[in-house]
């Protein structure tokens, strides 16, 4: 439920962008070689927004969500996440990635578990080596973890033994335990069978219910629909344009239009 505050003067103002910054883009581009992915993109993401980033398949999106963390560090342009710099601009002092991605969760299209280690070990070995957590003070975070994606039961079972809806929740509850300040989603549900898609929303809605700060990648127009605070179209490395709550119904760039229209 979206609550509305009220400035000194008497005007609603959104809770959303009256909230801390969280993250911010300024001016990134990203270069393969020659081939230019992203053109002088500004995003901002607020404390406790759900940002939905979508578009056709090569626009960008997914280099975009990369830059966030550093796993694509920018061709040029600034990354500021919690009030820290890491890449690019003028800062006096500036972040590392290792200290980035302590803030920062993020789950991929592939589930990326290891398969030799059981789910609640694939969630104790990062909170071990990154925030260098003592072990059972580890098991029984990533305990939290599993039981806040509905896993709890199978935290002694290898990858090979569960779904893969059933893995990707473990990557989530793996994210989730560092304790981060956003969530990173980079089409999360795309390697999944259709009829395991809908318990990965489902995670992913509590989460949105619960304050999580997102930052998704989806071609879940739906599910967008339903979470997202500020949406985001990108198409040829640039932001086409963008708008908050209701924007897949009041869009008016024709190239917005017109891929909605044959997504829909």
């Amino acid at each position: 439920m979206t609550h509305t505050l009220t400035s000194r003067s008497g005007a609603e103002v959104d809770p959303i962008s009256a909230a801390r910054e969280v993250v911010q883009l300024k001016g990134i581009h990203k270069s393969f070689g020659e081939n230019e992915v992203l053109r002088g993109v500004d995003l901002t993401v607020h404390a406790g927004a759900h940002v939905v980033i979508f578009g056709p398949s090569g626009s960008g999106k997914s280099t975009l969500l990369r830059t966030i963390n550093l796993l694509e560090p920018p061709t040029a342009g600034s990354v500021v996440v919690d009030g820290l710099e890491y890449a690019h601009g003028n800062a006096a002092k500036r972040g590392t990635p290792m200290q980035l991605r302590r803030n920062v969760g993020m789950v991929f299209q592939q589930f990326n578990l290891f398969p030799h280690l059981t789910a609640l070990e694939n969630i104790t070995l990062p909170l071990r080596s990154v925030r260098r957590v003592k072990r059972a003070e580890a098991e029984d975070r990533a305990a939290q973890a599993l039981r806040r994606v509905g896993l709890l039961r199978h935290a002694a079972h290898f990858p090979r033994e569960m779904s893969g809806g059933q893995q990707q929740r473990v990557a989530i509850a793996r994210a989730l335990a560092i304790g981060p300040k956003v969530m990173l989603f980079d089409e999360p549900t795309s390697a999944l069978d259709p009829e395991l898609v809908g318990e990965v929303l489902a995670v992913m809605r509590e989460l949105a219910v619960s304050g999580m700060t997102m930052v998704v990648v989806t071609h879940e127009i739906g599910f967008a629909r339903e979470i997202g605070d500020l949406n985001v179209f990108i198409d040829d490395g640039a932001i086409v344009e963008q708008g908050p709550r209701g924007f897949f119904d009041s869009c008016s760039d024709p190239r917005t239009r017109e891929f909605l229209a044959a997504v829909l």
